[in-house]
């Protein structure tokens, strides 16, 4: 039997890629994103894969071009992504619980190896991105120290393979831009990661593994508020 596995494009993975550091945080509204040229080599590809690629994440409301001696390609505050995404998750119920499933176990394996692992300077940025998070006024500013705890985690587990798979998972979820859960969350988010920081801190990988645990199903129950939420998800006035 043939099997139709489509065509792949340089262009639509570049796209993908760079969408998924989107949907973690790792890139937020109003970052600029490297040139052209910039992406090109560092991505060993051409400019018009590049190109394409940026076009592609236009059309969809990721990034805008903004024109100037000022001007690059810039992430866009990303309502309407966040909007489909929405839509996509709430047309499939079942996919935002597969991918808690598998990040907690991702996370919980991380944030084990972590405990055993980590060093003084990773520990140091996980507690300073925590600090960040409680002065957080912003869904931008959350997302950024969200995105920077969970990224020096995955570091700290001394697994390159596994700090890939964790940023693939957290690639196809979206980091929160709704004005509900920024309000209610902030705190919640803080104490899951201080107690997954504390764990990693103490060298106890049990106790690290149940708190990553802890942390992300309190996700999938806020998250599951706003999916079968059936109101639109309005953008936060303080962003």
């Amino acid at each position: 039997m043939e099997l139709d596995l489509g065509t792949p494009t340089v262009s639509g993975d570049i796209a993908a890629r760079l969408r998924a550091l989107i949907h973690a945080g790792d890139l937020g509204p109003g970052d600029r994103l490297p040139s052209e040229r910039e992406l090109a080599k560092q991505l060993g590809v051409g400019r018009v894969s590049i190109r394409e690629a940026l076009r592609l994440l236009q059309a969809r409301g990721y990034v805008e071009v903004r024109r100037g001696a000022t001007g690059g390609t810039f992430v866009t505050q990303l309502d309407q992504p966040y909007q489909d995404w929405l839509r996509q998750m709430r047309a499939s119920v079942n996919d935002i619980s597969d991918i808690l499933d598998l990040r907690i176990g991702l996370e919980g394996r991380a944030a084990a190896l972590a405990a055993l692992r980590r060093t003084d300077e990773q520990l140091a940025v996980m507690r300073s991105a925590i600090d960040e998070l409680t002065d957080s006024d912003s869904r931008v500013s959350f997302r950024n120290s969200d995105a920077r705890f969970h990224g020096a985690l995955a570091l700290a587990s001394a697994n390159p393979r596994l700090e890939s798979a964790i940023a693939r998972a957290r690639g196809e979820m979206f980091a929160p831009l709704d004005k509900l859960v920024f309000t209610e969350t902030v705190e919640s988010t803080r104490v899951g990661h201080l107690a997954i920081y504390e764990a990693v801190r103490d060298q106890d990988p049990a106790r690290a593994t149940r708190a990553v645990e802890d942390h992300l199903e309190q996700t999938r129950r806020e998250l599951g508020q706003v999916i079968s939420d059936e109101r639109p998800a309005g953008p936060d006035p303080q962003a």
